[in-house]
């Protein structure tokens, strides 16, 4: 068996991982390059091998940069299944189609005002694309082993992260590779602790934290002092956040401050009709989270639901304070751009920007402190309080991470550090070798590696 590398290797985003077995080709995820422009570009690139040779795709997760790519390969003749949790089809539902519909959209408003640098604008794929991708997703359970080509097959398991998310086992030809997708927090308050996994002869596992550690102070503090000292300045508190995940976690918070009455009575808005829709698959999957059945209820309906454009474009005529959850998580497209250009030139009010921010995203140039951002062809002033905050993350941090490579109960033949930012997958590459004593590397963009069968030493002769 070979693999190949096409995303995430010396970045975070695009998450994909070619399988050669024989004759036969299977793609472990299928995400969008993010951030810096270059990243963005390999968006356009031809597929590694012919499209209509690829026979399954795996789906770790729904966060773009894992299943946003899907509607490329689809349009350009992918007719095979796509494997995936229940929850994770569900989510990719919802994602896909909205990333289609909002790239339709900005192409058109940048032809409309002409900031593009392309003549026309054209959207990497459609709404209609993505419908189409749809068609393909085949919904796989927990634990469930499934063959997806002759001699291969996959077995997933809870992987914590976000609704739906899992590691991927992959069994072909006695060779066992475990993918660790993206690795959830084992003390997360939504979800549940990534599963142990005892045995594999290959392994990838991710990095987007592996350099550092997730601060300790309370999120729920934290809300509490940024939303109410905004208020008292009569200012809005506008939270770019990811419409998986994030936004859920956030409105658990707000919902449990409201109920000890910790922050002032102001209205939270929920700006994404796609965060909306991904809220209530929280209560149809109770079983897969933490959440009691009051808990959920209370986080589906703390904050106003905006789902109109026209409802949107009036919530930047707002002049009392309010706090607004908008997409996209680091201010790469969506409707937190509009807000940004109505919100961040006022100092009454705060940019809280949670999670990791991958370079080259305007979430990071925020954080990073520029006095401006580049949004629709025009530079907007940062004049807001800007609030980075970390404690939000669904991603294991360096010592989750090793914590969850402890339970292996022997090491893998090789490791391979993927999913995080060249120092990130260093500094855990690094911990992985010293502190484990495992072999271990950080693959790069299109490496591409043979998985062989570990021989098991022969019994001595009598």
């Amino acid at each position: 068996m070979r693999m190949t590398f096409l995303g995430a290797a010396g970045t975070v985003t695009g998450s994909k991982y070619l399988l050669e077995h024989h004759d036969h080709h299977v793609l472990i995820d299928c995400g969008l390059f993010q951030g810096y422009k270059q990243l963005r570009l390999h968006n356009w690139d031809p597929f590694q091998v012919p499209v209509r040779d690829l026979d399954a795709i795996v789906l770790t997760h729904a966060h773009l940069d894992h299943s946003g790519y899907l509607p490329v390969l689809v349009r350009n003749g992918y007719r095979g299944p796509v494997y995936a949790t229940p929850a994770t089809c569900e989510l990719v539902k919802i994602l896909l189609r909205d990333s289609g519909r909002l790239q339709e959209e900005e192409a058109e408003f940048a032809n409309r005002h002409g900031f593009s640098k392309h003549t026309p604008a054209l959207p990497l794929y459609t709404e209609q694309d993505a419908e189409q991708a749809l068609k393909l997703l085949r919904p796989v359970e927990l634990h469930h082993r499934v063959q997806i080509i002759p001699g291969m097959s996959i077995l997933l398991r809870c992987a914590g992260h976000i609704l739906g998310a899992a590691t991927v086992e992959v069994v072909a030809d006695g060779i066992t590779l475990v993918c660790s997708g993206d690795l959830g927090r084992p003390n997360d308050p939504l979800m549940f602790a990534p599963e142990t996994i005892e045995q594999a002869d290959y392994l990838l596992v991710e990095s987007t934290y592996g350099d550092r550690l997730h601060p300790v102070e309370s999120p729920e503090e934290q809300l509490a002092q940024v939303i109410t000292r905004t208020a008292l300045r009569h200012g809005i508190t506008l939270v770019p956040s990811f419409a998986v995940g994030r936004a859920q976690l956030l409105m658990y918070y707000l919902y449990r401050l409201i109920q000890k009455r910790a922050i002032p009575n102001l209205p939270i808005y929920l700006n994404s009709p796609m965060a909306t829709d991904v809220t209530r698959l929280y209560q149809r999957f109770r079983s897969e989270h933490r959440l009691s059945p009051q808990e959920c209820e209370g986080m589906c309906h703390v904050a106003h639901f905006v789902r109109s454009t026209r409802d949107s474009i009036e919530l930047d005529q707002q002049r009392t304070p309010a706090v607004i959850i908008a997409a996209s998580g680091m201010a790469t497209g969506g409707r937190v751009l509009h807000h940004l250009k109505a919100l961040a030139p006022n100092p009454l009010n705060t940019l809280l920007v949670p999670g990791f921010q991958a370079g080259g995203t305007r979430g990071a140039q925020i954080v990073a402190g520029a006095p401006s951002v580049r949004i629709h062809g025009k530079d907007v002033p940062i004049r807001a309080e800007v609030v980075p905050m970390e404690t939000l993350s669904a991603h294991a941090d360096a010592d989750e991470i090793m914590q969850w490579l402890r339970g292996f109960k022997q090491p893998p033949k090789h490791t391979y550090v993927v999913h995080g930012e060249p120092n990130a997958s260093d500094v855990l590459r690094r911990r992985i070798s010293l502190e484990l004593g495992w072999s271990v590397s950080v693959p790069e963009y299109r490496d591409s590696v043979e998985l062989t069968r570990i021989e098991q030493p022969s019994s001595p002769s009598p």
